[in-house]
């Protein structure tokens, strides 16, 4: 990215419009959460003064915070999805420069952003289902505080390299299913390049201007893990080789002659075939 400026400009776009989107819907929630608070703690309505302020303000500062966790988690999903046809062109042009790939199906639009919508929410299920096993385990004394937030990371890694080669491991040919296969063969390679973009991810400002890069890493990655091979030309008739060392000429088998393929050609005499093991020579 630091090599096509224009290609960074070009993919900070769609970051762009998920982060206005995101702190607009943040800052509703900020506004409302007093009301919101009040809406979900009616039992608290004939408390004391004091005791109830402190109930509302806990559910609504609660109400923040999971709303800004859950911003953080579906960031990059959500700017994967709004940026479809961004990220593919960007994609397109990284496998360009490194000798090509491959052109993928030609699917119209929607079908693309309805097929990248159910890898999404499939991803984001199942890394929710590790988020509530290590939420559990982050009670452990210890280990808790200390080896849970670093799996934490490596997982969220993971599943975030799987979000980012979405595209070009598809144009690949290969299901959700196969591309996690593939990833979990290459373990290392996945979560290393997923968890320093996490480490990134958590100041917003740098998940926009970054995702253009991580997008092109992903598909260096994609290439890394899944090489396209361009499908072999069958050579055409010009191509072929005489036969049997015949140059073509003086009517003989070969480039040159109208009969470039391995048979010899008719006799004049309709009734006149040629004779096996003597070539050109026939018999009656």
């Amino acid at each position: 990215m630091a090599r096509h400026g224009r290609w960074w400009g070009f993919g900070l776009i769609p970051a762009l419009i998920t982060l206005v989107g995101y702190v607009a819907a943040m800052a509703v929630l900020i506004v409302y959460a007093g009301d919101l608070a009040s809406w979900a703690t009616p039992f608290a309505d004939d408390w004391a003064e004091p005791w109830r302020d402190i109930v509302r303000v806990t559910v609504g500062a609660a109400a923040v915070g999971m709303g800004g966790l859950l911003a953080m988690l579906t960031f990059t999903a959500v700017t994967l999805l709004i940026g479809e046809p961004f990220y593919e062109s960007l994609s397109a042009k990284v496998e360009e420069t490194e000798g090509g790939g491959p052109q993928g199906p030609d699917l119209p639009l929607w079908r693309e952003l309805w097929i990248a919508a159910k890898d999404s929410l499939a991803v984001l299920l199942r890394a929710a289902g590790f988020g509530i096993v290590l939420f559990l385990c982050g009670f452990i004394p210890v280990v808790g505080q200390t080896v849970v937030p670093v799996v934490g990371v490596c997982v969220s890694g993971f599943f975030l390299t799987v979000e980012l080669t979405g595209t070009p491991l598809q144009k690949r040919g290969l299901a959700q299913k196969e591309r996690l296969r593939l990833l979990r063969s290459r373990t290392g390679l996945a979560v290393g390049f997923g968890a320093g973009l996490v480490l990134l991810f958590l100041i917003p400002v740098l998940t926009v201007l970054a995702m253009p890069g991580a997008v092109a890493g992903a598909t260096l990655l994609a290439r890394e893990i899944a090489p396209h091979e361009e499908p072999a030309e069958e050579p055409s008739d010009d191509d072929r080789s005489p036969v049997d060392g015949q140059d073509g000429q003086d009517g003989q088998n070969g480039p040159g002659s109208p009969y470039p393929y391995p048979y010899q050609q008719p006799s004049a005499n309709p009734y006149q075939q040629p004779h096996p093991g003597e070539a050109g020579q026939g018999w009656q």
